[in-house]
Order: structure tokens, then C-alpha cells, then sequence
């Protein structure tokens, strides 16, 4: 990036780093309300204002775009950083079995369904990767891998935001009627909560320990982005192949009758880049966690890298929620939103039967 394009950023960038801190104070004021649920809110709050349109459009433009990407991507990386396969391992095969489970079916049983219902482009992928993996996070992975625009990713990241908030809420009140201990509620949390923050949120009103065992569980689910945006790309990679291969095909037959016709030619076709099996942020992601289990950091080191991970995540979910338009959400997105309330549903329901076998 070019001096030019650098200060080009800035304005956007300053947005939204703006909108982090003002996320961070209110989380501070009302620590019930996590640092990054409020990012997004107040990205979504913003985003209606027509003057904020207007500038959004324009002079901020670059730098949102850099914050909900770049700033996303980096964000991730340093996620890993919070993971010990050491911690995860102590869950046990039965949790561990469980855990992987509950992704791998809430992500396929969405994913049919958003498609089946009617969802169009990478929304039925994008919504079926945030409420099965870790949230907005894996909403932005994901979007690396498809190539997904911030307009795509809008209201999948709007629709773990809203039911991850409403856990905050509607799990406690429902921890008594199901005579859940508090490691058992930890679990549940774990398990179903969308986002890291709404996790912690939701399961420290349960006491320490069921916040230990919902986090660790999370962040089981968290360590599935890297399989899953890999399997993703695997599978784009063979999608774009076969456009390829048929634009080459029918290239080819182009040509073909117009040399039949006396006129010599030729059509070249560019075939459509391919999204790498492993993108570079997914591999720094892993190499994170795999420096987390066998390097000893210092506190102080974990601490610093906590406190970048969540002001960049800030930043790109802020800029994410400002590219909301909640008007179209509602008038066009009843689609999604059935979607990803299903996918709420199911992902809670199969969560509590795991706490019974484990």
C-alpha cells in the first residue's frame, strides 16, 4: 500500500477506532453488554444516519474496508492465541466428540436450509459458518475464502449479533427449569453462544467455574474455523475450476464456428483466481495456537496480544455493522432471519442433549 492509499484509509480507520473505544466504554459502564456485541451495535445505530451513509460511501470508504478485512484477518490470527490444545484435550472425548459434532450437523442443517428456504449468494454459507462456529469471526474467515462482499456479510453478522444477545439473557432464565448445575450451564453456553464475548457475558452469571468450562468449550468450537474455512475453500476452488472449464469449453466452440464461417480467431478466457486451500491468516491462526500449547508466553504477552485481538475485531465489526441497513433487513431479510433463528434453535437444542451424555 502506496503512501497515497494509506492516508486514503485514515479517515475510515479513525472511525473506527473512534467507535471501538466508545464500544469499550460502554462495555465498561454495562459490563453485561460485551465490547464486541456493542461494536456492532453502534456500527448498526451509525449506519442509518444518511449523512453517515453519504461519508461511508465515500472518504471513509477505504478505511471500513480495510477495518472489516484486514483489520478481521488479523484479528483472528491473534484469536489462536487464546487457545491451549492442551485445555481443549482436558474436556474429554466426550465433550471433545460432542463439541465437533454440534458444529459440523448446526453448519450443514443451516447451510440446507438457508439454501432451501430461498437464501441467494454466500449468505446461506456466511450465517451457517457464524451461528455453528464462533460468531461474526468465522463470518469474516469465510468471507475471505468466497469473496464475500461487506453488504453479504452484513446481515449474517446482524443475525448472530441479535441472537447472541438475546442469550444473554434467555439462557440464565432458563438454567432453573432445566436443573442445570453450574458446570452443566457452563457447557450449554459453551456450546450454543454465538461470540466469545456473549460467552463470557452469559456464563459469568453462573459463577467462575461455569465460566472456565463454557470457555474452553467456545474455544473448541473456535479451533473448527481452520478445517472449516479449509473445506470451504476446497470446495470454491473446484466451483471456480468447473466455471473455468465451461467459459474454456465454450470458448472453444466460439472459435470453432467462426473458423467454420471463413474467419480465423481466437477467444481467450481468464480463468477466475482460486482461493488458496489454506488462506494465510487461517495458517497464522493455527500457528498461534500451536505456539499458545507448546511455547511458554508470558502473561504480560498474552494480555497485550488479547487486548490488539479485540481492538481490531472492534474496528472490523464496527465497520461491518455499519454497512447494515436495517430498512432492507426487514423489508427483504424475513428470509434470514428465519434462517438464522432455526439455526439458533437447533444448535441450543443439540448443545443441551450433549451436556446430558456428557
Amino acid at each position: 500500500m502506496n503512501a497515497g492509499a494509506l492516508r486514503r484509509t485514515l479517515p475510515g480507520i479513525g472511525v473506527a477506532a473512534v467507535a471501538a473505544l466508545l464500544a469499550w466504554g460502554l462495555h465498561t459502564l454495562v459490563p453485561a453488554v460485551p465490547l464486541l456485541t456493542a461494536s456492532v451495535l453502534l456500527g448498526m445505530i451509525v449506519g442509518q444516519i444518511p449523512a453517515f451513509q453519504r461519508l461511508a460511501g465515500g472518504v471513509l470508504k477505504p478505511g471500513l474496508g480495510v477495518s472489516s478485512k484486514r483489520f478481521m484477518r488479523l484479528g483472528i490470527v491473534l484469536l489462536g492465541l487464546k487457545l491451549s490444545l492442551v485445555d481443549i484435550a482436558g474436556l474429554g472425548w466426550v465433550t471433545l466428540g460432542t463439541t465437533v459434532a454440534i458444529v459440523v450437523i448446526t453448519f450443514f442443517v443451516t447451510l440446507w436450509f438457508g439454501q432451501r428456504i430461498g437464501l441467494t449468494g454466500p449468505q446461506p454459507l456466511l450465517i451457517a459458518t457464524g451461528f455453528s462456529i464462533c460468531g461474526a469471526s468465522a463470518i469474516g474467515a469465510m468471507s475471505g475464502v468466497v469473496r464475500a462482499k461487506d453488504e453479504d456479510q452484513a446481515t449474517p453478522v446482524a443475525l448472530v449479533t441479535l441472537c447472541g444477545t438475546l442469550a444473554i439473557f434467555i439462557l440464565p432464565a432458563l438454567r432453573g427449569p432445566l436443573g442445570l448445575s453450574a458446570d452443566e450451564f457452563g457447557h450449554w453456553v459453551g456450546a450454543s453462544v454465538h461470540d466469545v464475548g456473549q460467552v463470557v457475558a452469559t456464563a459469568q452469571i453462573a459463577g467462575t467455574s461455569a465460566l472456565a468450562v463454557a470457555v474452553v468449550v467456545k474455544l473448541t468450537r473456535v479451533l473448527m474455523l481452520a478445517p472449516m474455512v479449509a473445506v470451504a475453500a476446497t470446495i470454491e476452488r473446484r466451483r471456480l475450476d468447473a466455471v473455468a472449464a465451461e467459459a474454456a469449453a465454450s470458448a472453444a466452440a466460439a472459435a470453432s464456428a467462426s473458423a467454420d464461417g471463413g474467419a480465423a480467431g481466437s477467444v481467450a478466457v481468464d480463468a477466475p483466481p482460486r482461493p488458496p486451500i489454506v488462506p494465510l491468516f487461517v495458517a497464522g491462526f493455527i500457528a498461534a495456537v500451536l505456539i499458545r500449547t507448546f511455547v511458554p508466553l508470558p502473561e504480560a504477552v498474552l494480555d497485550a496480544a488479547d487486548t490488539v485481538q479485540t481492538a481490531f475485531l472492534a474496528m472490523a465489526l464496527f465497520a461491518l455493522g455499519a454497512a447494515i441497513r436495517v430498512k432492507t433487513l426487514v423489508t427483504t431479510g424475513w428470509r434470514a432471519l428465519v434462517v438464522g433463528l432455526v439455526s439458533w434453535v437447533v444448535i441450543a437444542v443439540l448443545s443441551l442433549v450433549a451436556v446430558h451424555l456428557s
